[in-house]
């Protein structure tokens, strides 16, 4: 399979060096930032860097008050290991391709081929060959969101425990509704840029998320600022890497590897989504940079509203007693 002993010693690299990142949600977030210093063409990269930090934050929210409150125990751990396992999955089969692109820039010859041993999507190892040859940065991240949202669909999305568990319930049909969940682009400022996520099972919804935060991220002034903070505020996990440089009131969420413990992910032999669906090509095209991208004020109403409806339960639950 491998047409060299040299280039069998790179694949045991890269799946190690990929096991090793892969750990949990702080070790995939710096690994995404880390990467995209060294390759800033890799656009994907960056943007992953900052939707994991939110994968994280959500983490985390999990166990602040109104969320223990009002969800069981057991919402509350399928919840987690929803945002767990797509984090894991994304980067099981984002970051071998990071590394045969790095491997290709140090051989000065592209050894896209690799990727068929790390079970890569026909549609990528296509895009990848395309990029070499063109360098066409946008086209490649567009071409890294479509792909990494297909290959969580199937295992997670569409897998029959979440979907029954997690995705039909009513806590998941709420926040969809009041449009609770964000992803956010923090900065070192009161400025919160990002959007709002909305009907998260549809496959099209996930892909136009991406190019709308692509969109958004890589506007020249929001692009200083996200890029300073990231620089600057290591990841923890908690939303107190951002919230610290804002007038608030709530509660800080943990930090991360405080609350959490390093998941083991069973990895199955993966089909190729490409084969069995191949792309709309709506998913290829661009979509327009929204005019009002500082979600910060909208966001915190909510949460303000989250934790007025935990105090006012809380507060007839006790009377109750």
């Amino acid at each position: 399979m491998y047409p060299t002993k040299e280039l069998q010693s790179y694949v045991h690299y890269i799946t190690n060096s990929t096991k090793s990142r892969n750990r949990d949600n702080i070790s995939r977030t710096t690994a995404y930032f880390n990467y995209y210093l060294q390759f800033p063409e890799i656009k994907w990269s960056y943007l992953a860097s900052l939707v994991s930090r939110n994968a994280g934050y959500n983490m985390t929210d999990l166990l602040l008050p109104p969320y223990r409150f009002i969800l069981g125990d057991k919402e509350r751990e399928r919840l987690f290991m929803t945002y767990e396992r797509a984090n894991w999955l994304i980067f099981s089969d984002a970051y071998p391709q990071l590394l045969i692109y790095q491997l290709s820039k140090q051989l000065r010859e592209p050894v896209f081929q690799l990727l068929k041993v790390f079970h890569v999507s026909d549609f990528m190892i296509k895009e990848w060959h395309y990029f070499w040859k063109f360098s066409d940065e946008d086209r490649l991240l567009r071409a890294l969101i479509i792909n990494e949202q297909n290959v969580i669909h199937g295992p997670v999305i569409e897998q029959s425990f979440f979907k029954k568990r997690v995705f039909h319930k009513l806590p998941y049909v709420l926040q969809n509704l009041l449009l609770m969940n964000a992803v956010l682009l923090p900065t070192k400022s009161t400025n919160l840029y990002g959007a709002y996520v909305q009907n998260f099972t549809s496959l099209t919804n996930r892909i136009n998320l991406g190019k709308k935060l692509a969109s958004i991220l890589f506007t020249p002034s929001v692009y200083n600022e996200t890029l300073a903070f990231a620089i600057d505020c290591e990841h923890t996990g908690s939303r107190y890497d951002y919230e610290r440089y804002l007038d608030l009131s709530f509660q800080a969420s943990p930090f991360l590897r405080m609350v959490y413990p390093i998941i083991s992910h069973q990895d199955k032999i993966r089909t190729d989504w490409y084969k069995s669906g191949g792309v709309k090509k709506k998913w290829t095209k661009n979509v327009a940079t929204p005019t009002k991208s500082d979600i910060g004020l909208t966001f915190y109403k909510k949460r303000q509203l989250l934790y007025a409806y935990y105090f006012i339960r809380s507060v007839f639950s006790r009377q109750e007693l």
